[in-house]
């Protein structure tokens, strides 16, 4: 396997750094626009194992162009090309890939449109259309597009289908639920306002019209932060608000899995929910290039890459934050014996132990993970197929056990969790 990871910030930070510790790949080339990212991933990795003999090169990359990322994929000639980058350059890396005849794994599908008339309660262009859309050619071209591959969309959707296969006979709700204690301060040891993901991709997540799955319905949509509910997390993260946001998994697991509702639930919390709504109000959110007006002449710029260039980068953060987060999926129905049943199945990344082992802060390692333990089983032939995929559209059990084998016994050391909670009779 010949990997062409595009993007070198946080997740594609952790994903190199991740894969540096296993020897299912022959190359890996990590890819950026600002090459100086991509050398710098590969220095941490040579001064923390070693010489990797060539397994790992760098190069700069053009995400916005799919002839620039085909070009690359051919030069190095790449298997697999890894997305690592924000969601608006899935469709330049998707045909770049296609183009490339090299198979494809990403972390976020293709962004959505609201309805233009009814966006509260009629879905638009949804997450990931535009990608099933082109099934056909890479089902044509015998190639895979494994989408929604990360922790939420990727690891969720694993249970999902671990839950249909081994624990339930009937499910009511799948139901991923995300939540976390952490808290970034600044030298000063003072909390401050610092996203823990790219708050351009949060953005997009967050103020779009949420989308809920039910069997006699269909996909629809709701208001942004809408049905709030307290969902407790383990390992001490204890009780976290949930409000619905816009998320792939809805989209995804109906695809594959039967069940009569589909949601996703972020634990927020007040103050993020209020920072949002005032992106929103002055129209900080739109992407859309506006002027401004500037000493050195007009100057056109997105109000949200504004926002993002004035935050700090996920990347960075890692050393000034302390708790952990928890990703999982909450099902609820009947149990393989027929009788009610409610589980929460989840994995929990604790930054103090991320920040030692890969320099890497928790939600982007957490996030990291899922992919290249699917790469592992891709390259080794336990996972294949052809055309657009989810991860629900394959066997869970591999990926769970590989995933939590002890590093001595060739895995990657990470249990998952059940917790069965009695579902109300």
């Amino acid at each position: 396997m010949r990997i062409l990871l595009v993007g070198a910030g946080g997740v594609g930070n952790a994903i190199a750094k991740i894969a540096a510790r296993r020897s299912f790949f022959e190359l890996m080339v990590v890819s950026d626009y600002d090459l100086s990212r991509a050398e710098s991933v590969i220095a941490w990795i040579e001064e923390r194992h070693g010489d990797q003999n060539g397994r790992f090169v760098a190069a700069r990359i053009d995400a916005s162009d799919p002839d620039a990322v085909a070009a690359v994929a051919r030069e190095h000639g790449a298997t697999h090309v890894m997305n690592a980058v924000e969601p608006k350059f899935v469709p330049t890396i998707f045909a770049g890939a296609l183009a490339a005849g090299a198979d494809y794994l990403d972390m976020a599908m293709s962004l959505s449109e609201p309805h233009p008339t009814n966006p509260l309660e009629e879905t638009g262009v949804k997450l990931g259309d535009d990608q099933f859309a082109q099934a056909p050619d890479w089902e044509t071209a015998g190639h895979l597009a494994l989408v929604g591959m990360g922790v939420e969309p990727g690891l969720s959707d694993v249970f999902a289908r671990f839950a249909a296969d081994h624990l339930f006979s009937e499910i009511d709700e799948l139901g991923t639920r995300d939540g976390a204690n952490l808290v970034v301060r600044d030298e000063a040891g003072n909390e401050i306002f610092a996203p823990s993901f790219s708050i351009w991709t949060t953005i997009e997540e967050c103020l779009n019209p949420p989308v809920i799955w039910e069997k006699d319905r269909g996909w629809y949509t709701t208001a942004p932060f809408s049905e709030p509910e307290v969902f407790v997390f383990p390992e001490g993260i204890g009780p976290v608000e949930c409000v619905n946001v816009e998320h792939e998994e809805v989209l995804l697991m109906p695809r594959w899995v039967d069940a009569k509702r589909v949601t996703f639930k972020y634990g927020l919390g007040d103050e993020f929910i209020n920072i949002l709504k005032t992106l929103n109000q002055l129209g900080l959110d739109k992407t859309a290039p506006v002027t401004v007006r500037s000493a050195d002449g007009p100057v056109s710029v997105a109000p949200r890459d504004v926002v993002a260039a004035g935050l700090p980068d996920p990347a960075t953060i890692g050393p000034r934050m302390t708790g952990k987060t928890c990703a999982g999926l909450w099902v609820t129905g009947l149990g393989t014996d027929g009788e009610p049943r409610e589980v929460y199945l989840y994995h929990v990344s604790d930054n103090e132990w991320t920040m030692a082992e890969y320099d890497s802060q928790c939600v982007v390692w957490q996030t990291a993970l899922n992919p290249v333990i699917a790469l592992e089983l891709l390259a080794t032939g336990v996972w294949r197929g052809t055309g657009v995929l989810g991860p629900e559209a394959f066997d869970a059990v591999p990926f769970l056990n590989l995933m939590a084998l002890p590093v001595a016994d060739g895995g990657y050391g990470q249990a998952w969790g059940m917790e069965d909670r009695l579902a109300a009779v």
